[in-house]
Parts: C-alpha cells; structure tokens; sequence
C-alpha cells in the first residue's frame, strides 16, 4: 500500500498515526495492498478555499475526500480485488483541534484526526452520510475501524466519538 501524507499546515501532527490508520482502514477494507492513496494536511485558509471551490460552503471543514479511481471494497464473491489510484484525503488541524475540544468524549487534536483519517477513507470508498441509514452504516464501520486500530496499538481509553457531520 503507497501511503503518502504531506504536512502543509504548519502544524505539528502525527504523521505517523495518520499513516497507520490509513493503512489499517485499508487493508479492514480489503482494498488491493497495491493500491494508492494521498493524505495532505493544510491550514484553515487553505482548507476554506477547498471547501469553497468544491462545496460551494464557507468556513474551513475537518475533512474533505477527492476519489479518483472509484474503487469500492471486494465483495465476497471477488477473487482479486482492483487497485488504482484511491485519490485524496485533506485534514484541517485547526479544526480537528476544535472538534476534539468540544467532542461530548474530549479527545486530542492527533486523536481527532485520526478519526477524520479514516472518514476519509471511507469516503473514497463509496460510503456517504447524507441518509439517516448511510449515515448509521458509515460511522458504525468508522468507529469498528478506529476502535480495530486502537486496540491493535494497545491504545487505552474511549474512542473519540464521531464530530464529523
């Protein structure tokens, strides 16, 4: 799997948990261990152009996913999976700091983003949160995810509860 993350923001993060969790998300996912995927970490004026030019909405957003080749998690019945380009995951520091703050299960800033890591992901995988039953679907696979991952790093306490909207 070719992770890439590139720190824009001007904030230290840790790259590294953002690497694992991407990786773990993935392979949970049983996308193909060929497959590419690009992680970029910007600052809030950067994420607000992002979210104006895409979204057509003001303000910084927490995360934001730009697909590139489609690829959707094997089913059961795929002997191989596809792999390609998974496309673009960009992460607000700023504003995952705020949400972890202001998060019901108080969580870091490196935790919170964490969690957006792997909305992400299943954002480039096709999962969506518009629709009250996406939106169960999307975020329980989130949380199985995360808490997957944090106990496989032997990390103790609760998982941050979902802030993404």
């Amino acid at each position: 799997m070719s992770i890439d993350v590139n720190n824009e923001s001007g904030t230290e993060v840790d790259e590294q948990a953002i690497l694992d969790v991407a990786r773990y998300a993935l392979a949970r996912m049983r996308i193909h261990p060929l497959s590419e995927l690009s992680v970029i970490v910007v600052d809030a004026d950067a994420m607000e152009q992002l979210h104006i030019q895409w979204m057509d909405l003001p303000g910084p957003t927490d995360v934001m996913s730009f697909p590139m080749d489609e690829l959707r998690p094997p089913s059961k019945d795929d002997d191989e999976p596809p792999h390609g380009l998974l496309g673009d995951i960009v992460l607000c520091p700023e504003v995952a700091a705020k949400q972890g703050a202001e998060a019901p299960t108080r969580h870091s800033m490196d935790e919170e983003l964490q969690l957006l890591t792997v909305h992400g992901v299943l954002h480039l995988l096709g999962y969506d949160h518009e629709e009250p039953d996406e939106k169960a679907e999307m975020f329980g696979l989130q949380a199985a995810i995360v808490d997957g991952w944090r106990a496989e790093k032997g990390l103790t306490g609760p998982s941050p509860a979902p802030t993404v909207s």
